[in-house]
């Protein structure tokens, strides 16, 4: 088989990927470890920046997304009894969309049935990608099938094939493990506000998000060692009342979970983001802890600086964004994982507490009193402009 380019992993990243180079007349095949089921019933991210709802529009993907995605123009902080509101729209000029990934796979998927995506591909290896003849070979049904391709592009998250396939010494690798994990519930029921809360609580942190005016999302802060078996349902709803202010967890809503997990949390950055005819995109290059909504909307604009360049090599022959690709997507990841590692850092508890504790009512007290730190909250929460 041959083909332009050979996306590894049909998550959301793959699939707007290949469907933004489909309209673009270049040619893509997909591979996917998984069945569609599986992708479908990861339980990931909600919060979506004006850059990903951009860019479902241009794949021609967002009429359902613009149907029924809730528009937020703000959050809640809540600590030590009060209530901070971030304007998010007076503050920046722009909201968030609040649309969960499920649906959005869900959305690319049915816009390219009959698209050369590969579902439970087995033992995939990428092959002579430090050259200019790169070839991708997989088992499919027990058959064993060979793709020659121009660029393979690694959507396949932290543990995929892709940047494992990049010599070790290659790569130069940052992380933060952080000492502390989420217990999250998805159930349907209606959210507790109409937006989204975060809450700082001597108990620890807790979040109240939503899918949907009838799916709500909650977090709670919890030890890495830790279990689901160790939060029965009773367990989870009691403690996520008592972190919130009285007011929320009197009108809370509990319900039966249609899902629950629980999800350590770490900053991850690999530089650089190509490796000769290889290109990474998303997870599989950076994670940020997901306090700051931020993960989904990196791998978007990674499609978003990757989709370009490879348009502009076949159509213009102007190789110029592709050799350039991993410092300007960097660039915009770097920002991305400083303000979720600040905001993860103001919100939780750690074993650090009397000094970390003096610093966070600081932190708190100074957001609360001044517009302009509140603003760069809101830019950074909005997302920052694509470059």
């Amino acid at each position: 088989m041959r083909t332009q380019i050979c996306i590894i992993g049909a998550g959301p990243a793959g699939l707007l990927l290949s469907r933004l180079l489909s309209l673009n007349g270049i040619d893509c095949v997909v591979l996917e470890r998984r069945t569609p089921e599986y992708v479908l019933g990861r339980i990931r991210a909600g919060v979506l920046e004006r850059i990903t709802v951009d860019l479902m529009r241009r794949a021609q993907c967002a009429v359902r997304l613009d149907r029924e995605a809730l528009v937020h123009d703000g959050f809640e902080i809540a600590h030590d009894g009060k209530r901070l509101r971030i304007d998010l729209k007076g503050l920046s000029g722009h909201d968030v969309t609040i649309y969960g990934q499920t649906e959005i796979t869900r959305d690319l998927m049915d816009a390219q049935a009959g698209a050369r995506i590969v579902y439970e591909a087995q033992d995939v290896s990428l092959n002579d990608f430090a050259g200019d003849v790169p070839r991708v070979r997989y088992t499919k049904d027990g058959a064993g099938h060979e793709i020659a391709c121009d660029y393979i592009v690694g959507c396949d998250g932290a543990h995929g094939v892709s940047r494992a396939s990049i010599p070790h010494d290659a790569l130069t690798t940052f992380e933060r493990i952080y000492p502390f994990g989420w217990m999250g519930v998805l159930t349907d029921t209606p959210p507790v506000a109409h937006e989204i809360v975060y809450a700082n609580h001597a108990r620890g942190f807790a979040l109240c998000s939503m899918r949907s005016q009838t799916r709500s999302r909650y977090y709670v802060q919890c030890a890495l060692t830790e279990t689901v078996d160790d939060w029965s349902d009773s367990r989870f709803w009691d403690e996520l009342r008592r972190r919130l202010p009285a007011a929320l967890a009197d009108s809370l809503v509990i319900g039966p979970p249609i899902e629950k997990s629980i999800a350590a949390l770490r900053s991850f950055v690999v530089e650089p983001m190509r490796y000769g005819s290889l290109f990474l995109a998303g997870d599989a290059a950076h994670i940020v802890p997901p306090t700051g909504a931020k993960g989904l909307n990196l791998a978007a604009s990674d499609v978003h600086y990757l989709s370009n360049a490879l348009i502009e090599h076949y159509r213009h022959g102007d190789d110029h964004a592709l050799e350039t690709y991993s410092e300007t997507a960097l660039a915009r990841v770097w920002k991305a994982v400083r303000f979720s590692w600040w905001l993860t850092n103001l919100l939780h508890r750690t074993d650090d507490e009397r000094f970390t504790r003096r610093v966070q009512q600081a932190e708190l007290d100074y957001l609360a009193g001044s517009r302009n730190a509140q603003a760069a909250l809101a830019e950074n929460y909005v997302g920052l402009p694509l470059t």
